[in-house]
């Protein structure tokens, strides 16, 4: 598992691009036959991903939690960007398709990841938090009937916003978010451009009281995001390629424009779980 301390707005405004990458951008995610891990101090998030091709995958603590198990005080959010695949939780399994997701509620001990096909193995893009209860473990999918342990994500938990006048037709499709999955802090959703538009979240915003972590993908080889991150007043962007996270500390904005549409996971964990608790940033205020 790799550590990543937090930083001071102070200091992250004298960063060069290396350094810049070094601190915030996780760009080695999605390794074949590997989970790969990245614990940040910045409100005690793990990002990571599990990708099974020919065999399965089991999650471990590993040292750096000082836990028996991963979820012995943690909670977890799952989305797969691959093909189908299965997660077993304690000899449960559960079918994931491409864009499904899930949530693990804290103490649940044995999660092993597994694809279906090797010639197109799942994805399956993992984010953590420190938890203080057990939330029930649920399937999230966008359409279909609901069951007992399967959701479907609410209407009014899917929201098209902005316009292809200003670059932003999106659709925001909100997974894990009280009222649908309750956690005790973990919130994790979907956001897609229209084609024609590259701006995400612009008006831009902070929100001191939460950290988020940004994962895009759907982005051709040749293609980038530009992710715009920093202080309103200090700003500065990252390079961002193909299935490529970027950390963001609570006093950062976090925006981006592609050279063409993209697709990205947010997600988010701190004092609060209200999706609307945000300092907007007026554009003629960026700096």
């Amino acid at each position: 598992m790799e550590l990543r301390t937090a930083c001071s707005p102070r200091d992250e405004k004298h960063y060069d691009t290396e350094r810049l990458r070094k601190e915030f951008l996780i760009d080695d995610l999605f390794r074949p036959e590997d989970i790969k891990l990245v614990y940040s101090h910045i409100d005690r998030i793990i990002t990571g991903s599990a990708v099974p091709v020919k065999k399965e995958l089991t999650l471990q603590a590993g040292e750096e939690l000082r836990a028996a198990y991963f979820l012995e005080r943690r909670e977890m959010g799952v989305i797969n960007i691959g093909g189908p695949g299965t997660v077993r939780i304690d000899g449960r399994a559960y079918e994931m398709d491409y864009k499904d997701g899930l949530y693990i509620g804290m103490g649940k001990r044995d999660i092993v990841f597994s694809s279906k096909d090797p010639a197109k193995p799942a994805k399956f893009y993992l984010n953590s938090a420190p938890a203080h209860r057990s939330f029930k473990t649920v399937l999230i999918r966008r359409d279909g009937e609901p069951s007992e342990d399967l959701v479907i994500i609410k209407d009014e938990n899917k929201k098209e916003l902005g316009s292809l006048e200003g670059s932003n037709h999106r659709v925001i499709n909100k997974y894990i978010l009280p009222g649908q999955v309750e956690t005790c802090q973990l919130e994790m959703g979907m956001t897609e451009l229209k084609p024609g538009s590259v701006w995400n979240t612009m008006p831009c915003h902070t929100h001191d009281r939460r950290m988020e972590v940004y994962l895009y993908f759907d982005i051709p080889e040749d293609a980038f995001v530009m992710h715009f991150m920093g202080e309103p007043q200090e700003t500065r962007h990252l390079v961002v390629r193909n299935e490529q996270a970027v950390i963001s500390p609570s006093w950062s904005i976090h925006a981006g424009a592609g050279s063409q549409a993209y697709t990205f996971i947010w997600g988010m964990v701190g004092e609060n779980q209200d999706f609307d608790d945000m300092d907007d940033v007026a554009n003629r205020d960026l700096l």
